[in-house]
């Protein structure tokens, strides 16, 4: 087994997750082994606003935030999701990782 297959079986050895993470449901058996970040109800909201606007700036408008605070957020979110070994460099893989962890739904959107 090499470091990267230890990494999606056991990223607890990396100190990156806390004990409330757990695996994504799916019913694939080759991505029953994925983790799923734990993110906290503001990233989440952030999340799908982001998923849900045009710009971070629309998104940070209808949360009452700023465009910066939006950056710091997705960049948290990113990092949680390279932590686990699920990287999410761009838009469509964080709606990706969305759908994957059960946050939403094709028939939301």
């Amino acid at each position: 087994m090499s470091l990267r297959d230890n990494h999606y079986r056991r990223p607890e050895l990396f100190g990156l997750l806390d004990e409330r993470a757990t695996p994504v449901p799916t019913v694939n058996a080759v991505a029953t082994d994925l983790v799923r970040p734990v993110l906290s109800i503001r990233e989440r909201e952030v999340l799908m606003a982001w998923l849900a606007a045009d710009s971070k700036l629309e998104a940070g408008r209808s949360l009452y935030i700023a465009t910066g605070t939006m950056n710091t957020h997705i960049a948290r979110i990113r990092t949680k999701y390279a932590a686990v070994g699920r990287p999410a460099p761009t838009k469509a893989a964080l709606f990706a990782r969305a759908l994957q962890d059960g946050l939403t739904r094709l028939s939301d959107w």
